[in-house]
């Protein structure tokens, strides 16, 4: 995945949600399908390469309070994948997932070398899909970090597609950053969404990288 323009001083990697809880290798509450054990070696491999190229890389990870919004558990009458509106805004009911300091919660990915963590959906009253801000406008420290390092191109992958990738690169885009996706490292919930999220993406321009 070697990109002459790829700079160690102005490029980062953000890794989208790689935690247990959304993979099928760990068996999560929220598996995302394709997220077996050959695709987290994938997204070992690579996050490893472009460290040891200089990169910098930038983990994003759901911390949820038990008492989330966004549980369907939490809000009593409704399914799972139900949309119900709170707030005025429409909300997934996902079952719990990445509840804080639990197992599920856990980044699958390690990495040799300097990389920082970003932490998200820790308001219970606010879902949070991107790494730079929740449901609710409160931003995460993902934003000054990425300028704090002088990062103006950032190298996008995780989980899910449609969801968490899609807001993160829509809002890398929106705060002036270059955005390259690297499909072939993510997976998507479904796949009608995912096609729909890979065009939304292109079209605000986002720069989909596939093998």
């Amino acid at each position: 995945m070697s990109d002459s323009k790829i700079s160690a001083e102005n490029t980062g990697v953000i890794v989208v949600d790689v935690q247990a809880d959304f993979t099928e290798l760990k068996s999560g509450s929220l598996a995302v399908p394709g997220t077996d054990a050959q695709y987290i070696s994938a997204v070992q491999r690579s996050t490893q390469q472009f460290l040891q190229q200089g990169l910098r890389i930038y983990f994003t990870q759901d911390w949820h309070p038990p008492d989330h919004v966004s549980f369907y558990t939490n809000n009593p009458g409704t399914d799972p994948l139900q949309v119900k509106e709170i707030g005025g805004r429409p909300q997934v009911m996902w079952p719990p997932h990445c509840v804080q300091d639990s197992p599920g919660a856990r980044i699958l990915i390690t990495a040799d070398g300097p990389t920082q963590s970003v932490r998200k959906g820790m308001d219970p009253k606010f879902d949070s899909y991107s790494g730079f801000a929740d449901d609710g406008g409160h931003r995460t420290d993902l934003d000054d970090l990425l300028q704090n390092d002088g990062i103006k191109k950032v190298m996008a992958y995780g989980l899910a597609t449609d969801y968490c990738v899609k807001a993160t690169a829509l809002d890398a885009i929106a705060a002036g950053y270059e955005v390259d996706l690297i499909v072939d490292l993510c997976r998507g919930v479904s796949p009608e969404t995912t096609a729909g999220a890979l065009e939304e993406m292109a079209a605000k321009g986002v720069v989909i990288i596939r093998n």
